[in-house]
């Protein structure tokens, strides 16, 4: 009953977040509920993370993402969430007709319908890897590989590695992990060339992680790109240039965006790859870059403001609202009036406002492929 009554709740908030969305765009009856899913699993970053880092140390458990603003929107208190509200992971659980997915690290939670191994930093490659390119996760230890370690102790202990029958109505989504590779290094004074350099190093531990989850029995696997990364207030203040050649038609900067568009081939290639080994598994692109795209084109359609587009709500500083030393949920960090307005939460991610329609944009992409 209580997982019923947390479906309808949620239903209820994800139908006002699509109030001011196209006709076409309305949710109605959840998309994904046809497919049949009873669990959702997912491994990524904090694009992803529902509370994984907040708990696995005494300084998680006092970052911004703990408390408020952070989740300000839905939750009214700080879920561990790096939003203002719900993510991408939470429609894609409501519109399969399941309960939001819990954090892994909360060892008391239900697990009946998946869980969420995500964690808020994570890379794509280990620490030690990134370190021998003297590039460091200031966030501590979250990498893919830890991630599936957890993976295989849950299933070790819920279906005893014999996990096909168990896994066989299961959605798995490995990312979006793999861009904060590529953010620490253009902070840490990596050149581009350097970080497209190591495109096909973190694409091929990603593929590796595909392999890792078919191998527990995993029939259908999400696996999404990354964003035009030179659309962040993040990036755009750290290499903000009076040289307008070095923006695009959307004012972000075009090096980022190619180097996202380079990285997101490359994952597409491995992925045509992967299906030609792995004829009986359902695997997908997310073509997280094109959405978000999508969302740049439409914004005047759902109510987004137009002086704010390429803005942090939560932050200040600058043109963009960012400055790294006084980062959203910092003492005295202001944050905007109507998060809806915006599509930048916090500088690097985005908020549920935007999250709601880039994740409707996905569901409508990737259902014909699900072939439910």
């Amino acid at each position: 009953m209580a997982l019923l009554i947390q479906v309808l709740m949620s239903f209820l908030v994800v139908q006002q977040c699509f109030e001011k969305s196209d006709a076409q765009l309305m949710l109605q009856i959840p998309a994904l509920s046809k497919c049949g899913l009873d669990k959702i699993y997912q491994l990524g970053d904090s694009l992803s993370d529902t509370g994984n880092f907040i708990r696995l140390s005494i300084w998680g458990s006092v970052s911004p993402f703990a408390k408020l603003p952070y989740g300000e929107n839905f939750f009214k208190k700080g879920t561990g969430r790096a939003s203002d509200g719900m993510l991408i992971i939470d429609f894609i659980a409501l519109e399969s007709g399941l309960p939001l997915l819990n954090p892994y690290m909360d060892q008391n939670a239900n697990f009946a319908h998946g869980a969420n191994f995500a964690v808020i930093g994570a890379t794509a490659l280990q620490a030690g890897v990134l370190a021998e390119k003297k590039i460091y996760n200031p966030l501590g230890n979250g990498s893919l590989d830890m991630q599936l370690g957890w993976m295989s102790s849950h299933f070790q202990y819920t279906c005893h590695y014999d996990c096909s029958e168990y896994l066989k109505s299961s959605l798995f989504l490995v990312g979006e992990i793999g861009g904060n590779e590529f953010f620490y290094g253009l902070t840490q004074g990596k050149t581009m060339e350097d970080l497209r350099n190591m495109v096909p190093e973190v694409v091929q531990n990603i593929v590796e992680a595909v392999n890792t989850v078919i191998g527990f029995g995993a029939i259908r696997i999400f696996i999404p790109g990354n964003f035009p990364i030179g659309c962040l207030p993040m990036t755009l203040t750290t290499f903000l240039t009076n040289n307008s050649m070095a923006y695009d038609e959307n004012h972000c900067l075009k090096d980022l965006n190619n180097l996202a568009i380079s990285y997101n081939e490359h994952l597409q290639q491995a992925i045509e790859d992967l299906k030609k080994k792995n004829p009986n598994v359902t695997l997908i692109y997310g073509d997280y870059y094109n959405a978000y795209q999508w969302l740049l084109q439409h914004t005047v359609n759902h109510g987004f403001d137009q002086n704010s587009l390429r803005k942090a709500c939560c932050g200040e500083g600058g043109y963009y609202n960012y400055d790294a030393k006084r980062q959203c949920g910092f003492p005295g960090v202001p944050v905007c009036a109507d998060p809806s307005t915006y599509i930048s939460w916090d500088g690097v991610n985005l908020t549920e406002k935007a999250y709601s329609l880039i994740a409707r944009w996905l569901i409508d992409d990737i259902l014909p492929q699900l072939k439910c």
